[in-house]
């Protein structure tokens, strides 16, 4: 199959960029590699492709389980050791969100942007490995 483009950047509105792009670059081992006043890039490196968070000041972020303000977009996050994960996501200013799974692992980054800690799989290497 001929792919029609790459995926570049994966792009998140948020009333603070800053704040969005530090908490994901702590919580994935991933530096900022641009930033400006509307626009912070976490990849890594300058040449790699990541994640983006715009400005969007009047941002409404989704509200998980709810159908009238549907999550829109969510990352799965792979960890060694989920119970772990989740003191340092605490940590970081992450807030837990119910899960209809009550073994689901469902978070909030600073923004309000759903993600879920998931147990790295056995054909995956060590996160703390990498």
């Amino acid at each position: 199959m001929t792919p029609v483009g790459r995926l570049h950047h994966v792009v998140y509105d948020t009333p603070d960029p800053m704040a969005s792009a530090r908490f994901w670059a702590e919580l994935l081992g991933l530096p900022v590699t641009y930033a400006s006043a509307d626009w912070v890039v976490v990849a890594a490196d300058a040449q790699h492709s990541g994640m983006a968070f715009q400005l969007a000041p009047d941002h409404q972020p989704p509200v998980w389980g709810d159908p009238a303000r549907p999550q829109q977009v969510h990352h799965d996050v792979m960890v060694d050791d989920v119970a772990a994960a989740e003191s340092l996501v605490e940590a970081l200013g992450g807030r837990r969100l119910l899960s209809p799974d009550p073994t689901g692992s469902v978070w909030a980054d600073p923004a309000g942007h759903p993600f879920c800690l998931i147990p790295r799989p056995s054909w995956a290497p060590p996160v703390a490995g990498e």
